[in-house]
């Protein structure tokens, strides 16, 4: 897969030199909410998965790129996962790993870019997300690039010693 460019931002496939980087993703338990990760992942499972990530989406169903500057520095990933080629349909998942670079428009020029090599490349007719009802950051950024709430699903995730609803996103092809 070729590189997809952006104004200010690149995806690009994951590379063995990114180990540390989804080490310190996978094992940061503020986040874990996000990708109902229990349990941290040890150095020798990220590197067994970067070995075998370059397998095809038609394959594993899945397709993760890093987020990076225009120098190549990592600043967060971006994934289609239940990738559902019959019926033209994938979930959508990101995150932008330092706080401190969130809210500058790196997560909706990535998520335009993989929107548009979805439906462009890939011939997905649909997207879509799961967001947290309390999660503001992700509901605009998805509403900002289109996606329509399709539906509140109630007491979904259990969290901090409650249930907590999760809000259905949809972006359908033109």
């Amino acid at each position: 897969m070729v590189t997809l460019q952006g104004e200010h931002i690149h995806l690009r496939a994951l590379e063995p030199e990114d180990l540390e980087f989804i080490h310190g993703i996978e094992n940061d338990e503020s986040i874990w909410e996000l990708s109902n990760t229990q349990t941290p992942y040890s150095r020798f499972l990220i590197k067994q998965y970067l070995e075998h990530a370059q397998k095809d989406i038609y394959e594993v169903k899945q397709l993760r790129l890093v987020i990076t500057d225009k120098t190549n520095k990592a600043l967060g990933m971006i994934d289609l996962f239940d990738f559902d080629f019959k019926n033209k349909r994938a979930g959508v998942g990101i995150l932008v790993k330092d706080e401190s670079k969130r809210n500058q428009g790196i997560g909706s020029e990535a998520l335009e870019l993989l929107t548009e090599y979805s439906f462009n490349r890939l011939n997905l007719h649909q997207l879509y997300c799961n967001i947290s009802v309390d999660n503001e950051a992700s509901i605009n950024l998805f509403t900002k690039q289109g996606f329509k709430k399709i539906g509140t699903k109630k007491d979904w995730n259990f969290t901090e010693g409650k249930f907590h609803d999760e809000i259905m996103y949809q972006k359908i092809k033109n």
